[in-house]
């Protein structure tokens, strides 16, 4: 994917988050906002999967574990959503952390708890 088309697909989920927040407002569980998210980029025909699963594995050994990706975009963007009072660097380094163990370029946290969603709304690029 170039940058043209991260671009393009950024505005995209930038819009569909901003309609989730403005049909289902703040206040809601985290849940809630991933179905909703879900379906509103379903709607708009962009390929989405809810709850990916990413092994852990140490020194080449998987232990059993995985980590849980809210939302994957286009099998190419990280989605981590929260329904917070505010984003704390823990949940940024969540994020960061989920970039690289998938080895995907682009992330977004979004925060659905604000009253503008623009205010918990993250870019995070993995310089891979």
């Amino acid at each position: 994917m170039d940058r043209v088309e991260y671009d393009k697909l950024s505005a995209t989920i930038l819009d569909a988050s901003m309609e989730v927040h403005r049909t289902m407002g703040p206040g809601l569980l985290e849940a809630i906002y991933r179905k909703s998210l879900l379906k509103e980029l379903q709607i708009r025909g962009i390929p989405c999967v809810a709850e990916v699963h990413i092994p852990l594995v140490y020194k080449g050994e998987r232990l059993g574990n995985d980590y849980v990706i809210d939302l994957l975009v286009a099998d190419e963007i990280i989605l981590e959503l929260k329904a917070i009072e505010s984003i704390l660097p823990v949940h940024r380094a969540q994020l960061i952390s989920y970039l690289k163990l998938a080895n995907k370029r682009l992330g977004f946290l979004i925060n659905f708890n604000e009253h503008l969603l623009k205010k918990g709304f993250y870019r995070f690029v993995n310089g891979l």
